[in-house]
């Protein structure tokens, strides 16, 4: 059914949630929702990552109902909904940890609901696979990032915001990997040879720059439930400063759209992290984080 306009539709608020929808309840069966998941304890630089999900909402006060680059109406075809944020426990990450793998797995564990997630730091992420891994067993992971993530530890920690891929994979949650964007100084060429013992398809933005057809054509050749994570940080910071870590040589705000927009696959899951407010310039961070979590809702609406 085609949705009206959200300033005189009945299933829009007004209140301060994701593109104004309403309040997640029991009571209507939906298909995807929004949460927020605002937690930054595991950032290695700048912090203040915890303030995404805000600025998300608030960057999402512009977005429309129809799609026009993919005809379709996604908030009215997924029944989406706002489920708030996650009850975080600051200083204490593996407790938090634990909370948002319960949290997330209690929204997928009965019907096919796909939760949109807004960071929080990239560390959210493992948490959540796990709780995909009780739904789905092992699914593909599509990683957006400037960074590879799989870092063994930082000062000792085997838990950060540069360390999830790696516990992810040794958990055996993930299926097969592709990210892309990589750039940016390592610590040590064993930085690069690490992805191969992995078993990690990995893109610099060399590759994504100028095969990026290529590049999409692994993307979805994948079978089988797929999570999406997405780093505000693959994309350049003259498009995305509010990240705590920003790499120079990044994607535009459009090409990373129209990245989404070519998706094929069974989207299961899919989160944008590591916006951190304190750091943006102009909301733009914010409102390029919520137009990727609704071009990814319009891809599984188109889908459907």
């Amino acid at each position: 059914m085609r949705q009206i306009d959200a300033s005189v539709s009945p299933r829009f608020t007004q209140i301060s949630t994701f593109a104004r929808l309403p309040i997640c309840n029991d009571k209507e069966e939906i298909k995807a929702l929004f949460l927020g998941i605002p937690f930054d304890d595991a950032t290695t630089y700048r912090p203040g990552a915890r303030f995404g999900p805000m600025g998300i909402r608030q960057g999402s006060r512009l977005l429309r109902p129809y799609n026009q680059f993919l005809d379709v109406y996604p908030f009215d075809t997924l029944n989406a909904c706002d489920k708030g944020d996650v009850n975080v426990m600051p200083g204490y990450i593996e407790d938090t940890m634990k909370i948002i793998e319960n949290e997330v797995f209690s929204t997928i564990e009965k019907g096919a609901v796909i939760p949109f997630i807004a960071g929080g730091d990239h560390s959210i992420t493992l948490p959540i696979l796990r709780a995909m891994y009780k739904k789905y067993g092992k699914v593909n992971l599509i990683h957006f990032d400037s960074h590879f993530d799989f870092w063994d530890s930082y000062w000792g920690k085997k838990y950060t915001h540069g360390t999830w891929l790696r516990r992810a994979r040794e958990e055996g949650l993930l299926k097969d990997v592709v990210q892309a964007g990589i750039r940016g100084s390592l610590y040590s060429k064993d930085d690069v040879k690490d992805k191969d013992k992995l078993g990690i398809k990995s893109f610099t933005i060399r590759d994504l720059k100028y095969n990026a057809e290529g590049v999409l054509k692994e993307i979805n050749s994948l079978k089988g439930p797929t999570y999406i994570s997405i780093d505000i940080d693959v994309v350049d910071p003259s498009f995305a400063p509010g990240t705590g870590t920003p790499e120079v040589g990044g994607l535009t705000s459009f090409e990373i759209m129209e990245i989404i927009r070519s998706f094929k696959i069974n989207i299961v899951g899919f989160d944008v992290v590591e916006v951190s407010p304190p750091y943006d310039v102009s909301e733009i961070t914010s409102m390029l984080g919520a137009n990727l979590i609704y071009e990814g809702m319009s891809v599984v609406a188109k889908s459907l």
